[in-house]
Formats: structure tokens, C-alpha cells, sequence
């Protein structure tokens, strides 16, 4: 199989995965009508293992269907674009800085760290637009956990999914780049 076909496959799978695990697993999010996922983690690993373009696409795309899915519909393009970016900024550090096992690690926990301030910040700024500050002021902490969780399950999942041989070749970047 072609390397540009294994990583569209991929990138397909990845968008499925983070549509399931936001999906599968919500904590509602008292005084919003918003909620906790371990979507997030699959969003962060989407950008280290697909890379920033691939993984913006299959974040993106995988969250947005979550929102379509789940009734959230205001929030479908807003969710791909920050979603989106969340790969985006995991894979361009797993990228730049992945040069030794220990740097890819540490990359994986930046890109978590992304994730805290892109979800946090994103979200704030686009509901301010909506509802107010005050109003998005509300969502902050629930998604500055929700970041935190998918830091600490993404870290987790990291080595795990580092044992499936071709998707540890697309982290080590073999191949042909798409």
C-alpha cells in the first residue's frame, strides 16, 4: 500500500477515534451546556502522529462530527478550527523537537500544554462573541480540565499506540511526506 494511502486511511481512523472518544465518555460541565471527553488526547496524538496538516484535518474533522452528532451545531466550525489547531501545534512540536525518544515524549506533553491554552482560549474567545464574557468566562476551567485530561491520556496513550508498526512509522516520519 502506497505511504500517502496508509496515511489517509489513518488520518480517517484518527477522525473516527476522536469523534468516538468525545462522544463515548461526557461529564457535564455544571452552569454551561458543555462537557468533560477524552477527545482531546486522540485531538493531540491526531497532530504527533499524522503530523500538523493530516492532523489538523483528522482532529478537526473527527471533533466537528461530535459536535454534528451530539446536537451542538453552533459549535461544528468552531470545534474544527480549534480542534484542528490543536493538532496542528502538537504535530508542528513533535516535528521540531522529536529528535530522541525523550524529546518525542516531551513533545507529546507540549503539545497537551497547546492544547490547554488552544481549547481554553479558542472556546473563550469565540463564546465571548456569542454570549459575553462573562458568560464564556463560565467555560474556562471546564476546559482548561478537559486540556489537562487530554495531556495526561494522550501522554498515556502515547507509547501504546507507538507499538502499532505503521503508526510508529508515521511518527518516526518514514516515507514519503503527504
Amino acid at each position: 500500500m502506497n505511504f500517502n494511502l496508509k496515511k489517509m486511511v489513518t488520518a480517517a481512523l484518527f477522525a473516527a477515534l476522536a469523534c468516538a472518544a468525545t462522544m463515548s465518555v461526557r461529564i457535564p460541565t455544571p452552569g454551561t451546556s458543555g462537557y468533560i471527553h477524552p477527545g482531546d488526547a486522540i485531538v493531540i496524538l491526531s497532530g504527533v502522529f499524522l503530523g500538523p496538516g493530516w492532523g489538523f484535518l483528522a482532529a478537526g474533522i473527527g471533533s466537528a462530527m461530535a459536535d454534528l452528532l451530539g446536537g451542538y451545531f453552533l459549535y461544528v466550525p468552531i470545534t474544527f478550527v480549534i480542534k484542528g489547531a490543536v493538532a496542528f501545534a502538537a504535530g508542528t512540536l513533535f516535528r521540531k523537537m522529536g529528535r530522541t525518544p525523550n524529546s518525542r515524549y516531551a513533545a507529546v506533553i507540549l503539545g497537551g500544554a497547546a492544547d490547554i491554552v488552544l481549547v481554553a482560549g479558542g472556546y473563550f474567545l469565540c463564546e465571548t462573541m456569542l454570549y459575553g464574557a462573562v458568560a464564556a468566562a463560565a467555560s474556562v476551567p471546564a476546559n482548561m480540565v478537559q486540556g489537562v485530561s487530554g495531556l495526561i491520556l494522550g501522554a498515556v496513550l502515547y507509547p501504546v499506540l507507538l507499538a502499532v508498526p505503521d503508526v510508529r512509522q508515521l511518527a518516526n516520519g518514514q516515507g514519503k511526506a503527504a
